[in-house]
């Protein structure tokens, strides 16, 4: 889930035309990030390998 203080800092860093697209790509990418720290901080953790696929998979 993201707080409505990480939506604002990313509206904030957004320039001041953007699509629809980018901003859902962004707030798709920013909630999979939260939500792996949020894991993280309860001691799940997945090695550097899957880690580094994750992401790759989030960027295409």
């Amino acid at each position: 889930m993201i707080t409505k203080e990480a939506l604002k800092n990313q509206l904030h860093d957004f320039p001041s035309q953007f699509t629809i697209d980018e901003l859902v790509e962004r707030l798709i990418f920013i909630e999979k990030l939260e939500l792996r720290i949020e894991e993280s901080k309860k001691g799940k953790k997945i090695d550097e390998k899957d880690l580094l696929k994750e992401v790759d998979k989030w960027s295409k």
